[in-house]
């Protein structure tokens, strides 16, 4: 097993290369990946499985067991979304700006790889590929250290990906994997200053506020995600049950699941036996302030729900009087990643939207569409919570530097 640093290094040296490749063979690389991760599923789900294993025998919650888990489908996405990024425009060299200056000086701006970005994940060991494949169209090396609950699952697809490249001629340092999961190797790579040029975390909130905190390298910050749908006095109820439902209850252990409910008094009476049906199948608690807890049966709500990320078939319902509070409320918990209030009234969607600070604010639409494939980004690499360089689902545009060049024909100052 390699040192971090002996990896960090490897793939510092391998940057140089793959800043080099041309669109046509970076896209070859991605379709190749795609094409191996197929041709190879019944040994990655056999790996996963052993991660999964291990999984149940610490008693891992089942919502984060499937967060985990590798299928067919899952797999056969995640060699989609590779094929989707090779076909997205390649950022690399773009000219961002070309002007020339009354001495005759020409200067253009142009998009440049970041170099080698680091990754901290946890359990989820698509992140592995989706990672990889945009650092790859993108121009960059990649260090990717997963959790311990993937580990296996890890190896094995960063072993697929290393394989390609090198097929391909090309360096397999481009893609390296730290196979030593102790939070030694995270303090490790939060400090390769001169290694990493990015470090991105993506992950529950103890992750990433440990990375934005104590790392000495640049971070871009991805968010945990205690999402808010705002049921609105004009809503079509039939569509909030709908929308809520699925933003709740298709995949709760992801980031972009809504963790809250604000539902507007007039509405409330109406809305709420509606949604507690919908959710039964599902066996959602639900955990209601006091009006809510009048109109349907549920769990007393504690301050600290309206703050949590539950990852979870848990629901939290707060019933405010106007809209105002809603926003107030959102702007109080918030992590700023995705919002959503369900309205037919233009002047409540508006009033919404331009208040609540978050990456995505959906009108209408579940928060569940917050994804880089989802939004025609192909893989995302995170989505960011952040306001400086990129925010929201993270895609090629985001995995890139600038860098001024200047023609001149001798000129002084």
């Amino acid at each position: 097993m390699n040192s971090v640093f002996e990896l960090c290094t490897a793939a510092k040296s391998a940057s140089y290369e793959i800043a080099l490749l041309d669109t046509e063979k970076k896209n070859k690389i991605l379709c190749d990946i795609a094409d191996a991760i197929i041709s190879k599923k019944d040994m990655l789900i056999c790996e996963n499985e052993r991660d999964i294993a291990i999984a149940k025998e610490n008693n891992m919650r089942e919502s984060l067991i499937d967060r985990l888990t590798l299928t067919e489908a899952r797999i056969e996405a995640m060699a989609e979304g590779a094929r989707q990024v090779a076909t997205l425009p390649d950022p690399i060299g773009t000219t961002l700006s070309d002007i020339t200056r009354p001495n005759g000086i020409n200067i253009k701006k142009v998009c440049v790889p970041l170099g080698v970005i680091g990754i901290i994940f946890e359990s989820r060991p698509n992140v592995t590929l989706d990672a990889a494949v945009l650092c790859l169209k993108s121009g960059n090396a990649t260090v990717l250290r997963g959790g311990k609950e993937a580990i296996y699952s890890n190896m094995a697809i960063t072993a697929v990906m290393r394989e390609v490249l090198a097929e391909n001629n090309v360096s397999p340092d481009a893609i390296c994997l730290i196979e030593d999961t102790t939070r030694n190797s995270a303090s490790e790579l939060m400090n390769m200053k001169g290694l990493i040029d990015v470090l991105i975390p993506r992950g529950g909130a103890g992750l990433i506020r440990a990375v934005v905190e104590n790392a000495k390298v640049p971070v871009i910050e991805t968010g945990a995600g205690n999402c808010h749908l705002y049921v609105d006095k004009h809503a079509n109820l039939e569509m909030a049950v709908n929308v809520l439902t699925n933003a709740k209850c298709s995949r709760p252990s992801v980031c972009n699941a809504v963790e809250t409910a604000l539902v507007h008094a007039d509405v409330a009476e109406s809305f709420l036996p509606k949604l507690k049906e919908a959710l039964s199948p599902y066996n959602v608690e639900i955990r209601g302030d006091a009006e809510c807890a009048r109109i349907i049966p549920c769990s007393p709500a504690t301050d600290d729900d309206w703050e949590t990320e539950y990852n979870d078939f848990i629901l939290a319902i707060k019933i405010v009087k106007d809209i105002k509070e809603a926003i107030a409320h959102i702007a109080r918990y918030n992590t700023m990643h995705s919002e959503a209030i369900i309205t037919d009234d233009t002047a409540s969607a508006e009033l919404f939207t331009k208040s609540v600070d978050a990456a995505a604010v959906y009108v209408n639409a579940s928060t569940r569409f917050t994804d880089g494939f989802e939004f025609g980004l192909g893989a995302e690499i995170g989505i960011s919570t952040q306001k400086m360089h990129a925010r929201g689902p993270m895609g090629l545009e985001e995995l890139t530097s600038i860098k001024y060049l200047i023609h001149g024909n001798g000129q002084i100052r």
